[in-house]
């Protein structure tokens, strides 16, 4: 039994999941532990790990040839060898040789290499750069299909609640009939408004049941196991609260444009790197080992050899200018891209604060229109209970009443989606986990 609760324990854990009472049960999937999992399982985020994994490799690839390069070499040849000479007979050496040594070489002194490393490092440092950026538009991705989760089931409340005030009428519509108040057609207008909001409901769980395998494949969650969500709004605040325009700061937490200056000096690298091809290089190679006729002889010889070279490029076919001009055009098009990058950026947290505003105040607006059409709905009760009015008006105002509901837990859900945007704009969705309504 203890093995069992241990078992079910760890495994609630690892889904973000807990234990109710006496009977194992999902816990609410919080969006801090959605958000939290994203790194660890989404298959996005798991490849562009990969791709800044590679790039490190890369640059220690590159590291290769300015590093000492050593090696253990044992050949053993036999030779069957002629001499010709003019006039003699043809005669014939046969003999054997053994050869174990060791042999190095290092490039002591290469510009072209070292700045070409320099180049692969800093295109590491693109890679985690990218690997951010990547992060942080699939954390906007799972915050938001949590959202549009949550929206989805917070329609299923409305939804239930029109089915219960449509059987409200009908009940009452049934009881006015018998009391010969009214006639058969509020009976049947009141059965088709029930009708109506019954199959609102069927057609919702099928949107829910699709937002919530969407949720589930971003998180890679099993997709027949069910899932609950935790409610989260985030904090209306006032508009002045949101600032304005992008500063220094706001650039520095954004990983694209990180990225993007990154690129720029990777880019003045590659130009010094095709201007070094035209210095001169210094290389030392040498060897140490034993000779003899066999490898098993102990009569073995010592050999070696130590030797510098220096290599100076005098004509190379014009390649060196034109390395130098492409990677002057490369650069050239990423201080373009940063320039650019830089207006996206201003541009993207101006609309992103624009769009929290407007969102905040339609939401004042859809709660006023909601309160309103609760009033109207009673007011057309109680002139329908009172047999003034046939119940037509109750029906307008019931539907008044559900497009209303709906229509304020649409702009919630808005308002939140506009405060992820806003997050993200400023560098980290994270931020909108603080930003949660108490």
């Amino acid at each position: 039994m203890l093995r069992l609760q241990r078992s079910l324990l760890s495994s609630l854990i690892f889904f973000g999941l807990g234990v109710y009472g006496s009977k194992a049960q999902p816990a609410a999937l919080t969006l801090e532990q959605a958000l939290a999992s994203t790194e660890g399982v989404n298959l996005t985020v798991l490849l562009s790990r990969e791709t800044a994994a590679q790039a490190v490799e890369f640059a220690n690839q590159t590291r290769v040839g300015i590093l000492p390069n050593v090696a253990l070499t044992g050949q053993q040849r036999r030779t069957d060898t002629v001499s010709i000479a003019g006039g003699l007979p043809l005669s014939g050496v046969v003999g054997n040789r053994f050869d174990g040594k060791f042999t190095g070489s290092y490039n002591l002194l290469n510009a072209q290499l070292i700045s070409a490393l320099q180049s692969a490092k800093t295109g590491v440092a693109m890679a985690e750069a990218d690997y951010r950026a990547t992060v942080q538009l699939v954390l906007a991705s799972v915050a938001q299909s949590y959202f549009t989760h949550l929206r989805n089931l917070r329609r299923l409340t409305v939804l239930d609640a029109n089915i219960v005030r449509a059987r409200t009428l009908l009940e009452l519509a049934e009881n006015q009939l018998a009391a010969g108040v009214v006639t058969r057609i509020d009976v049947t207008r009141a059965h088709g408004q029930l009708e109506l909001a019954v199959q609102a409901r069927l057609q919702q769980e099928t949107i829910d049941f699709q937002s919530e395998l969407a949720l589930k494949r971003l998180l890679d969650l099993d997709p027949v196991r069910p899932v609950q969500l935790a409610d989260f709004n985030v904090q209306r605040v006032d508009p002045t609260r949101l600032g304005v325009g992008a500063d220094q700061s706001t650039f520095d937490q954004r990983a694209d444009w990180l990225r993007a200056q990154k690129a720029v000096e990777q880019s003045k690298l590659d130009v010094r790197t095709a201007r070094f091809e035209r210095l001169p290089a210094l290389a030392l190679g040498g060897e140490y080992g034993q000779a003899a006729a066999n490898f098993d002889d102990s009569s073995k010889k010592q050999e070696w050899f130590f030797g510098a070279t220096v290599s100076v490029p005098i004509f190379d076919g014009l390649r060196s200018g034109a390395d130098r001009r492409a990677a002057l055009s490369r650069q050239r098009g990423q201080e373009m891209r940063l320039h650019a990058l830089e207006l996206q950026i201003s541009s993207e947290l101006l609309f992103a604060r624009q769009d929290a505003s407007s969102r905040n105040a339609q939401i004042a607006v859809a709660d006023t229109n909601l309160n309103l059409a609760r009033e109207q709905l009673t007011l057309a009760q109680e002139r329908y209970r009172q047999g003034v009015a046939d119940n037509r008006e109750v029906v307008e105002a019931q539907t008044s009443l559900a497009v209303a509901d709906d229509n304020y837990v649409e702009a919630v859900y808005f308002y939140n989606l506009s405060r992820v945007e806003l997050a993200r704009a400023k560098g980290d969705v994270r931020i909108v986990l603080n930003e949660k309504a108490p």
